[in-house]
């Protein structure tokens, strides 16, 4: 892991899908700059195994399963989190799902919604009570994390790139509807090398890099914590409604 330069001492950072890839590449970095972290993601098992990680680090951390698609479990996650902490500081969106079939028509409408409901309203749930909450204490910071199938969509993942364009443009909107005292950006991620990048073909992956992605390689998850530690400072304090692309110079 790369050692920053950010403090976050005493910050509560609550991170859905923090157990795994790019959120417990996040949750690993805040703790190491001082911040106390909520873990939490469908599976409790797993969210205890990564705040285990964190409290050997000497921070606190609190596992808590939550299914982000469910909004009562989105409301209970924060009242869980604020009878902890008493506060959120930073409010990191980073669950998703995009799951796989064959062709549009084979996909029923309960994956349709749930595909909806995990990677935009959920978010768009704990940023509206999240949010509110920041603003009657004064101030906060909310990072989205979507993806770049939202500004470069294909036939294979067509309801996950709806999604996530949604997620842009709601990022925009709560940064102006949450300003001036919370700011609200996002984190725009291209091809990862995470748990989801096993089911690839790695071979066909590594052709289509060298010939698509300026840097000719997949990101590895510790290369997302720097930006999310930034986008989570005052180090950008004039910084909203931001959506920063992290994906090698992709251009497909």
């Amino acid at each position: 892991m790369a050692h920053n330069h950010i403090d976050m001492t005493d910050k509560v950072v609550v991170i859905t899908g923090g157990s795994r890839g790019l959120g417990r590449a996040m949750a690993l970095a805040f703790a190491e700059a001082g911040a106390h972290l909520v873990i939490t993601s469908r599976k409790i098992e797993s969210c205890e195994a990564t705040a285990a990680e964190i409290e050997a680090m000497g921070r606190t951390a609190m596992a808590h399963a939550c299914h982000v698609g469910y909004w009562e479990q989105c409301d209970a996650l924060v009242d869980a989190v604020y009878e902890r902490f008493g506060r959120i500081d930073v409010m990191i969106n980073n669950a998703g799902m995009s799951p796989h079939y064959d062709r549009p028509t084979d996909i029923p409408e309960a994956l349709y919604d749930k595909v909806q409901d995990v990677n935009l309203k959920g978010p768009f749930r704990l940023c509206a009570n999240v949010g509110q909450r920041m603003i009657d204490a004064g101030g906060g910071a909310i990072i989205n994390v979507s993806s770049t199938a939202a500004i470069r969509p294909r036939k294979d993942i067509i309801t996950y790139a709806a999604a996530k364009a949604g997620l842009n443009a709601m990022t925009e909107a709560f940064a102006d509807a949450l300003g001036p005292t919370v700011r609200v950006n996002c984190i725009m991620p291209g091809p990862f090398l995470t748990d989801i990048s096993k089911a690839w073909d790695m071979e066909a992956f590594k052709i289509r890099a060298r010939d698509n992605i300026a840097l000719q390689r997949g990101g590895e998850a510790d290369e997302v914590a720097a930006a999310a530690l930034y986008l989570a400072s005052d180090a950008s304090s004039y910084t909203t409604g931001a959506i920063l692309k992290i994906d090698g110079g992709s251009t497909k």
